[in-house]
């Protein structure tokens, strides 16, 4: 058995972008960059979905959501299907998680010894109101998704992320002087919204600093039809109060960002100084992104880079340094812990663990992301292999970026003849993964089923939080 420790650090809505040592113009996350810098930043990796809870479903099993058929926030993970917990803990690695997990209850064997403080779906069932999919059946997301107040201050997910760094600084010091390599996942909320940031990594973010954001509708640029359709369900853009409010919504995105890095940086600081930082990898990872006012959306729940790609870094013992440019996805972070420990584990075809993808870097690698969720008409694939970049919609116009020569996505080449050939390349990718209409089609039926069993359409507008699921109340 290996003799280095496992630190895993998955936060909630960072677009990968996001951070220095990725490039960012502005944003400030020195933890991070100084992170990246003793490791392994991998620069194109994915979300299975880009949505909470199917993404950490995936993500403790290695599976993609039309094989756990955890399609929603209304279906969370519970343990039935062997994750790399299990795995760990057949091995007889101790394991624990300290922060969000978004599982369905602390009572499910979800493959942790102990749970600390864990931020589940609400009640149990989570948003069962967002599996009506349907355009006729659906209702318009109530409220406003991004939080009743946004700008400076404290919210009950900030104070909540104070008390996961507390309890995993305290955790670490008690770990120090251990001989048996340990397991530790940690969940962290930022920067998912509200979007409400303490004042002073509000005032990082100056409002002449706010870029204009791009291929905004209201600049002349239409949106996919299918976008248009799944944004209409929250619409966040379309309730700012004022332009100024709409200012405030990046800067206290960013500011959360720098938040989030704060936070990482005081748990590698507890890790350093309980001794243990040289016998320590460490993962970082976001279950999703965000399109933080790109195209005029907001949250995650589309597959262009702001949503569905995520950050990832490896440091630690024996982690080469720089960058590697492989697709990944966190169904590979997935197998990356069960290698780790060397235990058995058995996720989706194709998928391996991190260190030989960087060892064994490959152009052509070919990585795979679905959503099923609050606000899809339909299901929305994404397969992405070399520098091109499939979307696939059920029943709506296909997408195909060149991510080389357009890093941006500002050209859809999908209608473009000479992209015809590998257009059908990426097709026959996808289909070898998955069959979309069938996969649709068993994702409405499963939610179908759902619905039913709660007591159909009337009842299920009732269940679930109508925004952002509330931490546990120990941790406000």
């Amino acid at each position: 058995m290996t003799k280095s420790n496992l630190l895993i650090i998955l936060s909630d809505e960072h677009q990968s972008r996001a951070m220095g040592c990725a490039g960012h113009p502005f944003v400030k996350t020195p933890n991070l960059d100084k992170l990246a810098a003793r490791g392994t930043r991998f620069t194109n990796a994915y979300t299975p979905s880009p949505i909470c809870v199917p993404a950490r479903a995936s993500f403790a099993t290695g599976l993609y959501p039309h094989q756990t058929r955890m399609w929603d926030n209304a279906m969370p993970y519970e343990g039935s299907i062997r994750g790399w917990g299990h795995a760990l803990q057949e091995k007889g690695v101790p394991v624990e998680s300290i922060g969000k997990l978004h599982y369905r209850s602390e009572e499910d064997p979800a493959g942790f010894d102990v749970e600390h403080i864990p931020m589940m779906v609400a009640d149990g069932v989570g948003m069962v109101w967002a599996s009506i999919r349907k355009e006729d059946e659906r209702i318009l997301g109530p409220g406003r998704m991004l939080g009743d107040y946004i700008g400076p201050g404290n919210s009950k997910y900030t104070d909540y992320d104070e008390a996961v760094v507390t309890r995993t600084k305290a955790w670490l010091d008690d770990r120090s002087g251990g001989e048996d390599p340990w397991c530790l996942y940690v969940g962290l909320v930022a920067p998912h919204f509200p979007l409400v940031v303490p004042q002073e990594f509000y005032d990082m973010y100056p409002a002449d600093m706010m870029p204009e954001v791009k291929l905004h509708p209201d600049k002349g640029h239409p949106r996919h039809p299918w976008v248009e359709r799944q944004n209409a369900f929250m619409d966040s853009e379309s309730k700012f109060k004022s332009e100024q409010e709409r200012n405030s919504a990046l800067r206290a995105y960013y500011g959360l960002c720098s938040w989030l890095d704060y936070n990482i940086g005081q748990i590698l600081a507890a890790l350093e100084e309980s001794g243990q930082l040289d016998n320590t990898t460490i993962i970082y990872s976001s279950d999703h992104g965000d399109n933080v006012g790109a195209r005029g959306l907001w949250g995650k729940s589309n597959m262009y880079e702001e949503s569905a790609a995520v950050p990832m870094i490896m440091a630690g013992p024996n982690v080469a340094t720089g960058t590697c440019d492989t697709p990944v996805s966190l169904l590979d972070l997935a197998a990356t812990i069960a290698t780790h420990f060397e235990a058995d584990f058995t996720p989706a075809d194709g998928v391996t663990d991190l260190s030989s993808i960087a060892e064994n870097p490959t152009k052509d690698r070919v990585v795979f992301s679905e959503y099923h969720a609050a606000g899809a008409v339909s299901g929305a694939f994404m397969l992405r292999k070399g520098d091109w970049k499939l979307i696939h919609y059920v029943g709506f116009p296909d997408e195909l970026f060149n991510l080389a020569e357009d890093p941006e996505e500002l050209r859809n080449l999908a209608t473009d003849p000479d992209s015809a050939e590998k257009l059908a390349e990426l097709h026959a990718e996808l289909s070898a993964i998955c069959d979309p209409a069938a996969t649709d089609a068993q994702a409405f039926a499963d939610q179908a089923s759902l619905i039913e069993r709660v007591g159909g359409r009337e009842a299920a507008l009732g269940l679930g939080a109508p925004g952002a699921t509330p931490p546990p109340e120990m941790a406000k």
